[in-house]
């Protein structure tokens, strides 16, 4: 069943409730219609016996030949004496009482409805009689009206081989109705099916045919368009990413290749040679430097950034990065400064944490000015880090994409960065659960500043750290 297409389940589906209506919608019907010819022959037998009661209570019963003279001619009728025996009786009966003793006692109390199967009696059609009592001038009889029931079954009986027409007929049309229907609903989903399999990375910008009706076909739609987009914004990234890396990773390599071949071109001095290494050396570190931050990148991509868990002393984290750059701080005639609680606490990857608090106060050692501060501020129960400057700020058109890889200022082109380091810091917040901002300061300077949900405890018991 699950294999066949779904127009054919929805067929089959349809085919089956309407099954159901139809055969509950007939069951009721036959039900009412037998129903409704029974009261009607009540009614009828109440009719006949109100006016034959009349007759017998006035004119009494003719003994002669032991026959109804009154009879209408429609069913028949007898009257019996109150102990069963036959008094006179219709033309179309059989000689024979339609009461037993018993019947007949029992009618002395009021009138009551029998049924009578066929027999010698009542010939060879079931019967449904009435049984009254008929007060006369000189004792009470017990009249009998009855009736064949033949024409209710026979009506019956029609009314059953017509449903089992008609209704089969009717479910039969219902599905090809139901067939066509399902193939009209479905006929957006194929063409849209058949649009999705000319999608392709090379024409960008295709997107699914949309229905006119705001329905559900329509809203799923909207949505896998709405997933083309992210994924082609993806792909573009990704494009645009290895194409910058691939420019970034040209120029050390092109310098590395000429300062070899410089020094192999002639015979060279040991200063010459160790100058030419250092060169080369710097080159080495630089390609090292960006490959790490591209291992680290990808490995963000992917979710399984690595991180190992602590709890530490935040203000041990902030003095030990600016202790790293003090002296890079001190050549430049530049400060550092670490304003942090000392007893509060983090948990997260401590050399995560410094390896993107070392990128921002790089940053801001090479591209802005005056004192760089280092803080960290407890809010709503996560902890704020932040670095900032005295600088000129980050150009305002470069904040919206200032964690986007191989993003850089205009400032900061000139200085060789690799334009990786605030998209790490970017990653390593949100591998901790967090996020990073960056702004200007109102005063002037930039600032960025990383989140880190439910990190800050208060350390007023002194507990130990793991």
């Amino acid at each position: 069943m699950s294999r066949l297409p779904l127009r054919l389940r929805l067929t089959l589906a349809f085919a089956l409730a309407m099954a159901v209506v139809l055969a509950a919608v007939g069951a009721f019907l036959y039900a009412r219609v037998g129903t409704t010819l029974a009261e009607q022959l009540d009614q009828n037998l109440e009719t006949r016996a109100v006016a034959l009661s009349a007759l017998v209570h006035e004119r009494g019963v003719d003994r002669e030949g032991g026959q109804l003279s009154a009879d209408e001619g429609e069913g028949f009728a007898q009257v019996l004496a109150p102990d069963g025996t036959l008094l006179a009786s219709s033309r179309s009966l059989p000689r024979g009482p339609l009461l037993s003793e018993a019947e007949a006692e029992r009618a002395r109390t009021g009138s009551f409805f029998l049924r009578r199967d066929p027999g010698p009696i009542v010939t060879d059609e079931a019967a449904r009689l009435l049984v009254i009592p008929v007060a006369t001038k000189e004792r009470t009889l017990v009249l009998v009206v009855g009736a064949s029931l033949e024409d209710r079954a026979d009506a019956l009986e029609g009314l059953l081989t017509q449903l089992l027409v008609v209704g089969p007929l009717a479910l039969l049309l219902a599905s090809v109705a139901g067939y066509f229907l399902a193939a009209a609903a479905l006929r957006p989903v194929e063409v849209m099916r058949r649009r999705a399999a000319e999608v392709s990375s090379e024409r960008p910008g295709q997107r699914l045919p949309l229905p006119k009706a705001n329905d559900e076909i329509r809203r799923l739609g909207e949505t896998l368009n709405s997933m083309l987009g992210r994924l082609e914004a993806g792909i573009a990234r990704e494009r645009r990413f290895v194409a910058d890396a691939s420019h970034e990773l040209r120029t050390p390599l092109a310098l590395l290749q000429t300062e070899l071949e410089l020094a192999l071109r002639r015979p060279r001095s040991p200063e010459e040679l160790e100058l030419a290494l250092r060169s080369a050396s710097e080159e080495v570190e630089r390609l090292v430097r960006l490959a790490e931050d591209l291992l680290v990148l990808a490995s963000s991509d992917e979710g399984r950034l690595p991180l190992r868990l602590t709890r530490h002393y935040v203000r041990e984290m902030l003095d030990s990065v600016a202790g790293r750059y003090d002296a890079r701080a001190s050549a430049a005639g530049r400060s550092l400064e670490v304003v942090a609680p000392d007893d509060g606490i983090v948990t997260g990857d401590r050399l995560r944490l410094e390896q993107a608090l070392g990128n921002l106060v790089d940053n801001a050692l090479r591209y802005g000015a005056g004192t760089v501060r280092l803080q960290a501020d407890p809010e709503n129960g996560s902890l704020a880090l932040r670095v900032s400057d005295d600088g000129s700020g980050f150009p305002p058109e470069f904040l919206s994409s200032a964690f986007e890889r191989f993003s850089r200022a205009d400032v900061a082109r000139a200085g060789g960065g690799s334009g990786l380091g605030l998209a790490i810091v970017d990653a390593i917040a949100r591998a901790h659960g967090g996020s990073a901002t960056a702004t200007n300061r109102a005063d002037g300077g930039a600032e960025i500043t990383l989140v880190i949900p439910a990190a800050v405890a208060d350390v007023s018991a002194h507990r130990p750290l793991i």
